[in-house]
């Protein structure tokens, strides 16, 4: 009788502590992979949803449009930060860095250009965005004025760094569907603008370049983008992915280019509030396409 009763308090006593061991294990592994007290995995295996398939003879009318995106407006942030991927960001990750991640780890192609026709290769790309530059060094004087030493440049290399990336500019394409009858919009390229700034004659002049052009209709670039979340200010816990951000249109931008006959942008017949004017009127004229469809 005296061994049962022991039997049974070791069986209770190894039934209590191995939850307790078990728990501890499953915390710390918990927190090396996880910020947070539960997995997150929603996001892990989630693929974008393909588009529903379009004909050309369902196509009734069609316009391209490209449009800029200021990263360092307060409603597209979320685009810009985390800059520092190294930092703690509980996970997140910022457009510029993300698709850098893709491009170096071979997952997504690129192109030259918006027709999305000639593509680039890893190594060109990878010359694009750690380009080697050279720095001009002035020569030293001595305390009467007297040259001492030459100047000389030096080459240095420009790593890539997402805090210089800060706008993206779009192309889309505008359509009717006469299956439904209705206007659509599904955007076909994303191009990220490095911000070059040089100094010349004592000035910094900063001139807004293109990389590359990323084909956003491909479906490869589609499910990269799904499976990272875009930072919701009012829910950390908001399965809102960069995809999603495309989809739905979650961005603020404005109109640069619309398709025309001499294929010129805004900014080259007008300026200041007249181009703000001007795109405004070009949203204006698409969105009223649909409606006024139904007038008779």
């Amino acid at each position: 009788m005296k061994r049962l009763l022991l039997c049974i308090g070791l069986f209770f006593c190894v039934a209590t502590v191995m939850p307790v061991q078990a728990q501890s294990i499953v915390d710390a592994d918990d927190e090396k992979n996880f910020s947070d007290f539960y997995e997150k995995t929603l996001s892990k295996g989630k693929s974008a949803m393909p588009y529903a398939h379009l004909r050309e003879s369902d196509v009734v009318w069609a316009t391209k449009v490209w449009r800029t995106i200021d990263f360092r407006e307060k409603f597209n942030q979320f685009f810009y930060f985390p800059v520092d991927p190294e930092s703690n960001t509980q996970g997140r990750i910022n457009l510029s860095n993300l698709i850098y991640k893709a491009l170096s780890n071979g997952e997504i192609e690129v192109y030259e250009d918006d027709e999305t026709k000639i593509p680039l290769d890893w190594e060109t790309v990878n010359a694009k965005l750690n380009r080697i530059d050279s720095v001009w060094h002035e020569g030293e004087e001595d305390e009467y004025g007297e040259l001492i030493s030459e100047g000389y440049m030096e080459p240095v290399t420009i790593s890539f760094e997402s805090k210089d990336y800060f706008v993206a500019r779009l192309k889309e394409t505008w359509y009717i569907d006469k299956q439904d009858t209705r206007q659509k919009v599904r955007i076909t390229g994303l191009a990220l603008v490095y911000n070059d700034c040089r100094e010349r004659g004592g000035e910094v002049e900063c001139n807004a370049i293109e990389r590359f052009w990323v084909p956003m209709d491909d479906m490869r670039v589609r499910n990269i983008l799904a499976k990272y979340n875009a930072y919701d200010e009012h829910n950390d816990a908001a399965e809102r992915s960069y995809d999603d951000v495309f989809v739905d249109r979650y961005f603020d931008s404005y109109v640069t280019r619309v398709s025309n006959r001499i294929n010129r942008t805004i900014s080259s017949y007008v300026t200041g509030t007249d181009a703000i004017l001007e795109a405004q009127r070009i949203e204006e004229e698409i969105f009223n396409i649909e409606s006024d469809m139904w007038e008779y």
